[in-house]
């Protein structure tokens, strides 16, 4: 006996709102309702070498995809937009000229890693909601990668294929990978204004011990 999952946008229509909609989707493949009613969006995007790293680990384990090969292999997959969602560098830049249209808050996982209660603040505005500092140190707290890693382990669910480490791309790439991808990401990238930081410095974040959770 099989069970199949819904259709993401026909479970929608019986979801009350606000409702809240979690995708990979490139821009061209979104619902045009989502235009047409000027959805609140909020885009996540992430360092071009960073996310071809914790792609193929990822390809590794989920098995409904192809075997990844060699990294070597998978890095040239990754360059020329074979895998799946395609193209990273045709996906958030197109995500990001649309914002200049719609409601489309635009956020960099490394931004979020260098100082997340800044970046949180930013989604409370897009969302007109307004927190007490209580309530945002809880989240600062769930949402660290270390708590949510902890969180998945214990329910028997592996995100070894994802680091958390902005910059990891550094213990996997070979110099001449390095050049040959830089080469190619510069050629992809002119004429964007869209730009991406490799490495930061992460600011610690501060909150009340013990933290009292309920």
């Amino acid at each position: 006996m099989f069970t199949f999952c819904a259709v993401g946008v026909e479970t929608l229509k019986d979801m009350p709102s606000p409702r809240l909609v979690k995708t990979h989707l490139p821009v061209q493949l979104r619902p045009s309702s989502f235009w047409k009613n000027n959805c609140k969006i909020v885009y996540v995007a992430q360092n071009a070498k960073d996310v071809a790293v914790s792609y193929y680990y990822f390809y590794q384990m989920a098995k409904i995809h192809p075997d990844p090969g060699t990294w070597e292999e998978f890095l040239d997959k990754v360059m020329m937009g074979k895998v799946a969602f395609g193209s990273w560098y045709d996906h958030v830049k197109a995500w990001w000229e649309k914002r200049k249209d719609y409601r489309i808050l635009y956020l960099f996982y490394e931004d979020m890693k260098e100082d997340p209660k800044r970046e949180i603040q930013k989604l409370l505005k897009i969302l007109d909601k307004d927190l007490p500092e209580e309530t945002m140190d809880k989240i600062l707290h769930h949402s660290s990668f270390d708590v949510m890693k902890e969180f998945y382990s214990s329910l028997k669910f592996t995100i070894s294929f994802f680091s958390g480490i902005s910059g990891d791309w550094k213990n996997h790439f070979t110099v001449a990978q390095y050049e040959r991808f830089e080469k190619d990401y510069e050629e992809k990238m002119k004429g964007s204004t869209l730009q991406f930081r490799s490495e930061i410095k992460e600011i610690p974040v501060l909150l009340p011990t013990p933290l009292a959770c309920t």
